[in-house]
């Protein structure tokens, strides 16, 4: 397992371990993992500690203008990993890298690790020592996919190959029927082994601790694996790293995985619960042995009351893509309304109740179930921690939780609970973003949210804008 810390570990290992090339590799703001390769020899003490200068910012999305657009790279030796599917004359390891400004300008505010790491100094400042983050990540894992949208005039298309899917039958094939896909044994689950492979490799070359994987609810080749919790900077490290590696195993099995959360009609999207958790001095400052509801405390219900309070803006980060929407409807265990409760995941704020007691203690956290694959992990959690620090700040109150099941509610009945709805459309979740984001002032820059909410409406308008072949199904004969 890997755990080399400083600069000087660094350069002996490539040495001792003949690596031959170094990957450097950074996200750009709308999450997509982007890397340089740079041979062993370029690397020393002085790059390391004064960057790489090879990244023309310009060429990334949200990132840098063509006129200001040299950057600089500086590698964190602490996500030094050797890459095991490099073996040989060319053998690689990769560094995760923070984005400086060139001519020595400091930090690139919309570097999105960079925002992760004020928002861990944002939560210290508040007098918290740590925050941990744990997200659900779900993905899907289809044999083949095509799809073709090069000839929008002519027509578009997709289609989706899986051994699994339950369109699929004869043969050796055992297809999981619609939303019958939870912890499905062999021959269902055909994937147990791809994911032994993937946590094999988070854990032996990316120091990534995973407790558990598993197939998870759809059809199609539906999985999940659970990592260990960490900090939130580290997390969001390890999150690219787990999309990173689950692709590259799908591929070299012939395979091919994606986190898009509904590429699928009919069957459950993709999700990524995330859990959080407060300490100060080794206390988990959400656990309260006195709160006979759910043992969450004053501090834990307050970090809820700023969640629900800021979920309809929180939507444009945690949901960023249009797809994200054909997710966020009834019927699908995705949370649609506005909610807190324990153990119902019917709302969007869960606190789970698995234990009680000192069993308890260190497990206890919030839920937020908004989230989904598809959303840059560094905004993610700093945008869930800005919220959640303004909840606990203005002490507002998260009101009474919700222990009936929302989707089975009238529109009265949600009313009178006070139960609002998240963004039904990207534009929606943007135009909510726009009008409160205040609370995120204190990690997010101004001109970050501008950059990423243009970039959002461009998206939404490039969609709605192309004729979808549903419609000719519904409408050709008007």
């Amino acid at each position: 397992m890997n755990k080399i810390m400083d600069s000087t570990k660094v350069l002996e290992s490539i040495k001792e371990s003949g690596i031959r090339f170094i990957d450097l590799q950074l996200t750009d703001l709308p999450g997509k993992l982007h890397h340089v390769t740079v041979t062993s020899n370029y690397l020393s003490e002085d790059t390391l500690q004064e960057g790489v200068a090879k990244l023309d910012g310009s060429s990334l999305r949200g990132f840098a203008d063509i006129h200001e657009s040299d950057m600089v790279l500086k590698p964190d030796p602490r996500t030094f990993a050797i890459l095991p599917w490099s073996d040989g004359p060319n053998k690689t390891a990769r560094m995760i890298c923070d984005v400086y400004r060139g001519f020595g300008s400091g930090r690139f505010s919309r570097d999105p690790r960079y925002v992760a790491q004020k928002a861990e100094e944002y939560v210290k400042a508040q007098g918290y020592d740590v925050s941990y983050w744990g997200p659900e990540i779900e993905f899907f894992v289809f044999d083949k996919v095509h799809w073709d949208v090069k000839t929008p005039f002519e027509g578009v298309s997709y289609k989706i190959e899986s051994r699994e899917a339950a369109w699929n039958s004869g043969g050796t094939q055992h297809p999981i029927r619609f939303k019958e896909g939870y912890y499905p044994v062999p021959p269902q689950d055909t994937l147990m082994e791809y994911r032994n492979e993937v946590c094999r490799v988070l854990s032996d070359y990316f120091n990534v601790e995973v407790d558990a994987h598993h197939h998870e609810v759809a059809t199609a080749g539906q999985c999940e694996i659970d990592m260990r919790f960490d900090t939130l900077t580290r997390m969001a490290d390890k999150a690219q790293t787990y999309k990173y590696v689950a692709r590259v195993v799908a591929n070299s099995l012939g395979m091919v995985a994606t986190f898009m959360p509904k590429p699928i009609f009919g069957d459950n999207a993709s999700g990524m619960h995330v859990h959080v958790s407060l300490w100060k001095n080794g206390v988990n400052l959400f656990y309260d042995e006195n709160d006979e509801y759910a043992e969450l405390s004053q501090l834990g219900r307050y970090f809820v009351g700023g969640l629900l309070e800021h979920s309809r803006a929180l939507t444009a980060i945690t949901n960023p893509t249009t797809n994200s929407f054909r997710r966020l409807v009834p019927g699908y265990e995705a949370p649609v309304f506005i909610a807190w409760s324990r153990s119902n995941r019917s709302a969007n704020i869960r606190i789970p109740v698995y234990y009680r007691g000192r069993a308890s203690m260190k497990s206890k956290r919030i839920e937020f179930r908004t989230p989904d694959p598809s959303a840059n992990p560094y905004l993610c959690f700093a945008a869930m921690a800005a919220a959640g620090i303004d909840g606990i700040k203005k002490k507002i109150d998260p009101g009474d939780p919700v222990n009936e099941d929302i989707y089975k509610l009238s529109p009265e009945r949600r009313k009178q609970l006070g139960i609002r709805e998240l963004p039904g459309s990207l534009r929606e979740a943007v135009e909510e973003l726009l009008s409160d984001h205040e609370f995120l002032k204190p990690v997010f820059t101004e001109d970050l949210i501008e950059v990423y909410t243009e970039m959002q409406l461009k998206m939404f308008i490039d969609v709605a804008t192309k004729p979808h072949p549903y419609e000719f199904y519904l409408y050709f004969d008007v």
